[in-house]
């Protein structure tokens, strides 16, 4: 058994694996390197075959997306380390490396993800992870270097090890036992923020989650789906409302759904005023399939709270991002102050 799989998630992505697969391959000597097809309707396998026959490949017999296609593979893959990476990432020499000291050398770190610039634009961060996840109090994902539309040129400022709430699914390493404690991904959220929940569910269980800058990759984004995809706001606003229902104190809950439900209707209407008749759409959508799930976000939220009843909420942002940056005009990178914040009960 190897100490680290690489493991990529690949959906009609030949074109992705030819390009960036001979880098992981190449910088990620001593590791397993697995490729999991989704189902492909492209020449992924083929290709896979033909010019990478020595790279293991678990096939599977539909698109599961992006938690079911990770939960089957990785119940098939032995490693002390999983390392989720997508398609459309180039790594650089020695990225594994120091991902893997800090996790060596800090028992309570579960999880880990490297600095994550765009492959395109090299000095600039990139939207899925850029340099270490965070939360607001309504649920609001957001990163150092990247809030909402804006991004940060990376000028080495985050370029330090830190705990944070949330690492990328873009580039997660994480523990396989802390995988399959939780029964990986939530499969209801497909793809999108599923690694959000993943992390908290991390924080409530006592352990902690760490950006490495140490450690760089260049990600494309949007290989499957396009930033300004409306499936994509679907799952976004969907998931993000399952995320609080799931974890939020039963005080908060009550005032701050509905505040995150006010919110998301005034997007919808942004999209609306500037022509994005299918994003507002979406918005609409994601709402009437989250009163549809209630009855299952019930239970979930009742089994996570029976077993992880508080936690140490340290690494949320106890203000609000969308305030922040819409009204108040804020472009710094806004993190939690690192002072102890009671527990949720």
């Amino acid at each position: 058994m190897s100490r680290t799989a690489v493991v990529i998630l690949n959906y009609n992505g030949e074109k992705l694996l030819q390009k960036f697969l001979p880098s992981v391959l190449q910088f990620s000597r001593g590791s397993q390197v697995i490729i999991v097809d989704n189902n492909s309707s492209d020449q992924s396998i083929a290709l896979l075959q033909l010019k990478f026959p020595d790279v293991r490949v678990i096939q599977l017999d539909k698109n599961y997306g992006f938690c079911g296609g990770y939960n089957r593979a990785l119940s098939q893959v032995e490693a002390d380390y999983f390392v989720l990476l997508n398609s459309d990432i180039e790594v650089t020499e020695n990225w594994l490396g120091p991902v893997i000291q800090l996790l060596d050398s800090n028992p309570s770190a579960a999880a880990v993800q490297p600095k994550v610039l765009s492959y395109e634009y090299r000095t600039r961060f990139e939207h899925a992870g850029a340099g270490g996840g965070f939360i607001d109090a309504l649920g609001y994902p957001f990163c150092r270097g990247r809030i909402f539309d804006y991004v940060e040129m990376d000028h080495g400022q985050y370029d330090d090890e830190r705990e944070v709430f949330w690492a990328s699914g873009a580039c997660l390493v994480i523990r396989s036992e802390a995988f399959r404690k939780f029964g990986g991904f939530d499969e209801d959220f497909f793809a999108h923020m599923e690694e959000i929940d993943l992390c908290w569910k991390l924080h409530r269980a006592g352990q902690k989650v760490f950006y490495c800058g140490k450690s760089t990759i260049y990600h494309v984004g949007a290989g499957t789906l396009a930033y300004q995809n409306h499936y994509k706001t679907f799952l976004n606003f969907l998931n993000g409302l399952s995320l609080l229902f799931k974890h939020l104190g039963t005080a908060e809950l009550w005032y701050k759904l509905p505040l995150r439900l006010l919110l998301d209707w005034l997007a919808a209407f942004r999209f609306l005023m500037t022509g994005e008749s299918k994003n507002f759409l979406a918005v609409l959508r994601a709402h009437y399939y989250f009163l549809l799930a209630t009855p299952i976000n019930i239970r979930k939220r009742n089994a996570i709270r029976r077993e992880y009843p508080d936690y140490d909420n340290t690494m949320i942002y106890q203000g609000s991002v969308v305030f922040d940056y819409f009204f108040r005009g804020r472009r710094d990178t806004i993190t939690p102050s690192g002072r102890s914040c009671k527990r949720q009960q």
